[in-house]
């Protein structure tokens, strides 16, 4: 979802592009762009792979599955995590929810359970009071999980999540970057499938020129 297209319509039918292009070695300018300026990995030495997603995105819901099936499987040099994005007050809450999550220990299948709680059962946090709605059906307790997303250190964590998508000059969602230097999307290259075979291209890419 694009960042010009946001109307919070939660509703909305996830749309990926269906048609993938044809299979082989990834083309700079079509299937990944080069970033202009490099960004800082988060652990030094590591290949690092970023998937910038919103919980509020029907495409980002649509991606987790095949996104999460190719996570389980990364090597041990692969540092994977997820930065999520707000461009509006209104998508605050959800990278909140994200960190709250993380704080309280990120259990296997909660990610997914979040996804669902939005765009299956219309669960919104727009009170303190929705956490608690929330928090049921994530499998927390909503007290913890409003507190944990209260804490100074998920404030912390918000703002290096938008110093993040501003330094990836990220304009639509889902997008996943690769070592700091490149960039892919779903959109881009022309499926779920597809742009997860570019990344591991681009994971063979960084380790010869790291």
């Amino acid at each position: 979802m694009k960042r010009r297209d946001f109307a919070f319509a939660l509703g909305a039918t996830p749309l990926l592009a269906a048609t993938a292009h044809a299979a082989g070695d990834p083309v700079e300018g079509q299937d990944f762009k080069r970033l202009a300026s490099p960004v800082a990995l988060a652990v030094p030495g590591s290949v690092e792979v970023i998937e910038f997603f919103g919980y509020w995105c029907p495409h980002c819901a649509a991606f987790e599955p095949t996104l999460d099936a190719w996570a389980r499987k990364l090597p041990a040099d692969v540092n994977f995590r997820r930065v999520p994005v707000g461009w509006q007050t209104a998508q605050e809450p959800y990278q909140r929810l994200y960190f709250a999550i993380e704080a309280l220990g990120g259990r296997a299948g909660v990610h997914a359970k979040a996804f669902a709680a939005l765009h299956e059962q219309r669960l919104r946090l727009q009170m303190d009071a929705d956490y608690t709605a929330f928090g049921a059906a994530i499998g927390v307790d909503g007290a913890r999980l409003l507190a944990a997303a209260k804490a100074p250190a998920v404030a912390a964590q918000v703002n290096a999540a938008n110093q993040a998508v501003k330094a990836y000059r990220v304009d639509g969602v889902p997008a996943l970057a690769v070592q700091g230097r490149f960039m892919t999307s779903p959109e881009m290259a022309g499926g779920a499938e597809r742009s997860l075979q570019i990344v591991d291209a681009l994971i063979a890419k960084a380790r010869t020129t790291k």
